[in-house]
C-alpha cells in the first residue's frame, strides 16, 4: 500500500509517527510512505533550490510540474520498479490518500487504474468538475460556521480578538516581527482560523488568543512566547509548495488569479475592517497574495507566485470518462463538518465514481485519519469487507 500524504507539498513523517501503521501492517499490507515529488527526501522545493533553477519564468514553469498528474507518474513508476520481478497478479498495489492525497488518488484512478488493487481515500474526494472559485464559495460558508461555533464556545474571544486586532492596527500592520523574521499583521493573525477545521482546533485557537491578550493587557505588548506560539501555529514558511500551488490544485484550464482573496469580498462578515460591533472572523484553509509580503520565506517568491496565479495553462487532472466505467474498488470517508473539502461537492464526486463506497459522519472533523484513526480506519474496511448490514 502506497500512502499518498495530504498538502500540497507536504512531505510524510517517519513510519511510527502514523497511529495507524501497525493496524495497516497487521492486515497484511507492506506500507511505502512517499514522499511526493518537491517534499522530504524527494527533492524538496524550498525559495533557495528553486532559485537555483534560473529566471522567475523558468521557475514559474519548474512549480507546474508539482501537481497531482505529474505526482501520480511517479507513483507508477515507483509501482513498477518494485513490482519489477514480482508475477503479473501481484504487480497491482492499494494506495491511500488523506486529503489533497485523496485528489491525487482520483487523478491515479483516471490515467493509471491498471495500476491499482484498491484505493482508500480519507477527506479527499475532490470536486473533478469544480474551479477553485466555487470551491472558496462553498468553503467560506462553512469557514462562517466555524467561527460562529468558536464563538459560541468562546463568546469572552470576541473581545480579546478585537484588542489582539486594535494592537496591531494602532502598532502598524507589519511592524511587529515574529521569530521567523515574518511580519504579524492582523489578516496574518486572522489565519490562525486554519485550526477551526481539526479536532481541538477551537481550543488551540482560544489558548493563542487568551495569552496574546493577556499579554497586551498585562505588558502592553506580546510576549516572545505568544509570538512563537502563533508563529508555529502557520508554518508557510517551511510550505513552499503548498502556499504556491494550494489554488491551482483545483484548475484545469483556467488561472486560479488569487481566488481565495477575490471571492472573500463577496462575504461581508468576512471583512476585517468592518465598523459595526459583530465579531472578527478568521479565515480558513486559504492562500492569499498578501502571504508572500508577511511571510519571510515567501517574499523570497513573490513574483513566482504572482506567475504561477495568473496561469491558465493548467491540463486535466481528472478523465470523468473513465471515472465512470471505474473497476478499481474505492473505499472513501467523508465528513459533512469538513472546512477544508466540501462536503457534498465529496459527494457529487462519490456518485461518478464507479463502485464507490462511502463512509460518511457529521460528527467527526477532516484530520480524522489522525485524531479518530480507530474509527475511520474500522469503517474504510468494512466497506472493503462488505460487512455493512
Amino acid at each position: 500500500m502506497c500512502y499518498l500524504q495530504g498538502g500540497p507539498g507536504m512531505r510524510c513523517q517517519s513510519p511510527q509517527a502514523y497511529p495507524w501503521t501497525h493496524t495497516i501492517l497487521d492486515k497484511g499490507y507492506q506500507m511505502l510512505y512517499l514522499d511526493q515529488r518537491g517534499t522530504g527526501l524527494s527533492t524538496p522545493v524550498t525559495a533557495s533550490t528553486l532559485q537555483m533553477r534560473g529566471t522567475n519564468d523558468v521557475q514559474a514553469r519548474y512549480l507546474k510540474l508539482y501537481r497531482a498528474d505529474s505526482i501520480v507518474r511517479d507513483c507508477e513508476a515507483i509501482r513498477q520498479a518494485l513490482t519489477a520481478d514480482y508475477p503479473d497478479e501481484k504487480k497491482q498495489w492499494s494506495i491511500m490518500g488523506q486529503s489533497f492525497g485523496g485528489f491525487c488518488s482520483l487523478t491515479y484512478l483516471s490515467f493509471f487504474p491498471e495500476g491499482l488493487r484498491e484505493s482508500f481515500i480519507f477527506g479527499g474526494l475532490a470536486s473533478i468538475t469544480a474551479g477553485p472559485d466555487e470551491v472558496y464559495r462553498r468553503l467560506y460558508k462553512k469557514v462562517i460556521q466555524r467561527n460562529e461555533a468558536y464563538y459560541n464556545k468562546y463568546p469572552e474571544d470576541v473581545d480579546r480578538v478585537k484588542l489582539i486586532h486594535n494592537y496591531l492596527k494602532r502598532f502598524g500592520d507589519g511592524k511587529i516581527k515574529l521569530p521567523s523574521e515574518g511580519t504579524l499583521t492582523r489578516r496574518r493573525f486572522r489565519m490562525l482560523g486554519i485550526m477551526f477545521g481539526t479536532h481541538g482546533g477551537l481550543d488551540a485557537v482560544h489558548d493563542i488568543v487568551l495569552r496574546a491578550s493577556y499579554d497586551i493587557e498585562s505588558f502592553g505588548h506580546i510576549t516572545r512566547g505568544s509570538l512563537s506560539a502563533i508563529d508555529r501555529a502557520m508554518p508557510f514558511d517551511d510550505a513552499l509548495l503548498y502556499a504556491i500551488l494550494h489554488e491551482p490544485i483545483y484548475c484545469q484550464g483556467q488561472a486560479p488569479n488569487w481566488s481565495a482573496h477575490r471571492v472573500i469580498s463577496e462575504y461581508p462578515i468576512m471583512n476585517i475592517d468592518k465598523e459595526d460591533d459583530s465579531p472578527i472572523y478568521f479565515t480558513g484553509e486559504m492562500v492569499f497574495p498578501w502571504m508572500f509580503e508577511d511571510y519571510s520565506e515567501l517574499r523570497k517568491v513573490e513574483e513566482v507566485a504572482n506567475r504561477v496565479a495568473a496561469d491558465d495553462d493548467w491540463p486535466q487532472l481528472y478523465d470523468e470518462e473513465q471515472l465512470k466505467r471505474n473497476e478499481v474498488p474505492v473505499y472513501a470517508a467523508s465528513y459533512v463538518e469538513d472546512m477544508y473539502v466540501d462536503f457534498d461537492l465529496s459527494m457529487e464526486t462519490a456518485r461518478k465514481v464507479k463502485g464507490c463506497k462511502v463512509f460518511t459522519t457529521n460528527v467527526i472533523f477532516h484530520d480524522a485519519i489522525r485524531s479518530k484513526m480507530d474509527e475511520v480506519v474500522k469503517q474504510a474496511f468494512a466497506l472493503r469487507e462488505d460487512v455493512i448490514d
